[in-house]
């Protein structure tokens, strides 16, 4: 059995991919996929499906969605009812346990690439690095939990996994630029900056990108874009790393890419903090 949170909700046995219809049904899937091998206690259930008001009938309805879904993990495995409640989705003291030991689980798979891949990094193996990490990125399918209705509790994951696949990509295309791999990461680069248009992280990788293949103007014309974002958006002008980088590009500076690698140590790599289990209480 698959299971996915990194893009729309899913269930795959085999051949069959399913998920629950009901909004509310997949809001508790999605709380207790997420928390994988932790207690969701019954409150953290509640509050995400009702907020602070939940209905008279709150616990008995929760009740009813686990019991739903022990049926649909029973259909998905082929495993009796009895083993999916005594090994997989199991009642425990004040909440419910999803050991995900039963299946393999998108986002576990990928933390496990992207600490493949700062392994890698941190050693100076770029080229591994970047396959580690480029597997990784290739697990999204599109926004996270993009079909489920969240509560304040599944926001909070969503945004932290946006924010890690953000700075994953930001390492990636770091390594893909130190292989030489400079046209490769153009198009990548060229989306990304237009959806994240105060990123200037992104903005720096653009910049450098152009710079190398030699479309100096080019990079400057991503400066000026970035600024006109900064200043109009946020009433601020761009940080001492882009407008270092910008001077660098203006002088044409030999050494302008190991002063732009030096304001980006490695240790800012995708900390525990880009995926830090959200507080339940």
């Amino acid at each position: 059995m698959e299971l996915g949170v990194l893009g729309p909700l899913y269930i795959r046995s085999q051949t069959v991919v399913s998920a629950p219809s009901a909004p509310k049904l997949r809001n508790v899937l999605a709380m207790l996929l997420v928390h994988a091998d932790h207690v969701v206690p019954v409150s953290s259930l509640m509050r995400e499906l009702w907020e602070d008001e939940p209905p008279n009938s709150g616990l008995a309805t929760l009740q009813t969605y686990i019991l739903n879904l022990r049926k649909l993990f029973a259909s998905a495995t082929g495993l009796p009812s009895t083993t999916i409640t005594k090994e997989v989705l199991v009642t425990r003291a004040g909440g419910y346990l999803f050991q995900s030991g039963i299946g393999k689980l998108d986002i576990h798979e990928y933390h496990t690439l992207v600490a493949a891949g700062r392994e890698a990094l941190s050693t100076g193996d770029d080229t591994r690095g970047v396959k580690h990490l480029g597997d990784a990125l290739r697990l999204w399918r599109g926004p996270a939990l993009v079909d489920v209705p969240s509560g304040r509790v599944l926001e909070s994951k969503r945004r932290q996994f946006e924010e890690s696949r953000l700075v994953v990509l930001e390492y990636l295309v770091d390594a893909e630029l130190r292989l030489g791999m400079y046209r490769e990461v153009l198009t990548e680069l060229a989306a990304l900056t237009v959806e994240n248009p105060l990123h200037e992280a992104m903005h720096i990788q653009y910049m450098r990108a152009l710079y190398l293949c030699g479309r100096r103007a080019q990079a400057l014309e991503i400066f000026h874009q970035l600024r006109a974002s900064l200043v109009n958006e946020l009433g601020l002008e761009p940080g001492a790393p882009v407008q270092r980088l910008h001077r660098a590009i203006l002088k044409s500076d030999a050494n302008f890419d190991a002063e732009v690698r030096a304001d980006r140590p490695l240790g800012e790599i995708v900390g525990s903090s880009a995926w830090g289990s959200a507080r339940l209480y």
